[in-house]
């Protein structure tokens, strides 16, 4: 009886259920900064990923003793390793999304390929590896900001300026030569013509990447601005370019 349970319970024990648990506790912590953040994908998933990617490890350290012992066949753990990079990349899209020239998600994806790492690292043994990253992790996600806004804070942020204009009424003379005059400096314009059929040559959407003024009640001001200009038909500031 005793010969038959440690063959039922081969490859299983304490060493691959730690493993797994410090992967549990490590990708929880990252998850925990994303959900407090409150990003598309939070606590749950990272947790799930890490733990998921562990598993793979320890399934692939350890649950092939019954045919290794033939000297025809060879194993390789590392290939399930490169398996759950690629793999991972699926969930990882699934959380980018693009809307006009806006991507987000592309922090949240890169954490989530973070946790697969982690959690991959756990299911092999190397816990303290997996440690460090989940401590630099946090150094990234909660240290870089505040540095990059003190390097950056003498240097005023490009913000997206949005807004839709009747065609053929000289509407974006007038929105380029007051953002000029506010002292915004126009780094990029986008236009795109919709309605082409419609009266006057139908609506241009426009979109302008300005960088001026750092305080936000001087873009409300060019935006209560623009939006009095004749012909402009809706305006909106977007927020300087993220990745979260």
């Amino acid at each position: 009886m005793d010969d038959f349970v440690q063959t039922l319970l081969r490859g299983q024990g304490w060493p691959q259920l730690t493993a797994l648990a410090v992967a549990l506790v490590l990708c929880t912590l990252i998850g925990l900064e994303r959900e407090l953040r409150q990003k598309n994908a939070g606590l749950r998933t990272h947790t799930l990923v890490g733990v998921g990617a562990a598993l793979f490890m320890v399934v692939s350290k350890y649950a092939f003793f019954d045919v290794i012992d033939d000297d025809d066949i060879m194993l390789d753990p590392s290939r399930v390793a490169a398996q759950i990079a690629s793999g991972i990349g699926f969930v990882g899209a699934g959380v980018i999304f693009v809307r006009q020239d806006i991507v987000r998600g592309l922090t949240t994806a890169a954490t989530i390929w973070v946790a697969a790492a982690v959690g991959t690292a756990a299911g092999a043994g190397l816990w303290l590896v997996a440690a460090a990253v989940t401590a630099a992790h946090y150094l990234v996600s909660m240290g870089y900001p505040p540095l990059l806004r003190l390097i950056t804070r003498r240097q005023p942020p490009v913000v997206p300026v949005r807004l839709a204009y009747l065609d053929n009424r000289g509407a974006l003379r007038a929105v380029l030569a007051d953002v000029a005059e506010r002292g915004y400096r126009v780094l990029e314009v986008d236009t795109r013509r919709r309605d082409a059929d419609g009266p006057d040559g139908g609506i241009v959407d426009l979109t302008l990447h300005v960088r001026g003024g750092t305080r936000d009640t001087r873009m409300q001001e060019l935006a209560t601005a623009l939006a009095e200009t004749p012909g402009v038909v809706s305006v909106r500031i977007g927020e300087p370019g993220s990745e979260e």
